[in-house]
């Protein structure tokens, strides 16, 4: 039996997730009590129902009960369930985004007094310890709901290699602003402009002829 757990910021793109992964044969339930997954994922164990491939949504939605899902899990590891961790990120400024162009309510939000950037950071900070323990994390804050599928499909049923860290190399000129999504900047004005170099004028950057020692 495989189980995946999908968990993550809300908004971020759970709910795509899930029907990604029923389209593929898993069954899916959301937001099921936390006190429920162990008996759950025994009676899928046990084969019954034909439940052989399962995927169980879990968010901030499960209120207090929430805390219990650290206990859960490491006691589903003593059992040797075969259970993957998918979180779902997105940045801060992304998620009030999507609120406000879909006008939902904050699972955390308990009036319409509350500001959304706040209940935002008090579930980043709830959901830190699912973080910790995903087995892969995908920031959906640049994705499209078609790029966030080909991802998922990629990653689980195409034996796609996954890591969790990826490095992308981006130029930009500073005067239109740092990208919102860089983690590390540098300055590389310095260097010679290839632009000015008469024999590399002409080279549009993808030759293999010349590269930087």
């Amino acid at each position: 039996m495989k189980m995946i757990i999908v968990t993550g910021m809300s908004g971020a793109g759970k709910s795509t997730a899930l029907n990604v992964l029923e389209d593929e044969g898993y069954y899916c339930v959301d937001n099921m009590p936390i006190s429920l997954i162990p008996k759950f994922a025994e009676l899928a164990n046990a084969g019954e129902d034909g439940y052989s491939n399962i995927a169980i949504g879990v968010d901030i939605r499960s209120g207090h009960a929430l805390v219990e899902l650290d206990s859960v899990l490491d006691d589903m590891l003593d059992k040797h369930y075969n259970y993957t961790i998918l979180f779902l990120e997105s940045s801060d400024e992304v998620l009030v985004k999507r609120y406000k162009e879909t006008r939902r309510t904050h699972p955390l939000a308990k009036d319409d007094h509350d500001r959304i950037d706040n209940v935002i950071k008090l579930e980043r900070e709830e959901l830190k310890f699912l973080k910790k323990r995903a087995d892969v994390i995908i920031d959906t804050s640049q994705m499209l709901t078609r790029e966030l599928k080909a991802e998922l499909e990629g990653i689980f049923f195409d034996d796609k290699n996954f890591k969790n860290l990826f490095v992308t190399v981006l130029s930009f000129g500073f005067k239109y602003g740092i990208p919102a999504d860089a983690d590390l900047v540098f300055d590389v004005r310095f260097l010679p402009n290839p632009y000015y170099i008469e024999e590399l004028k002409h080279l549009t950057g993808n030759d293999k002829l010349y590269r930087i020692m």
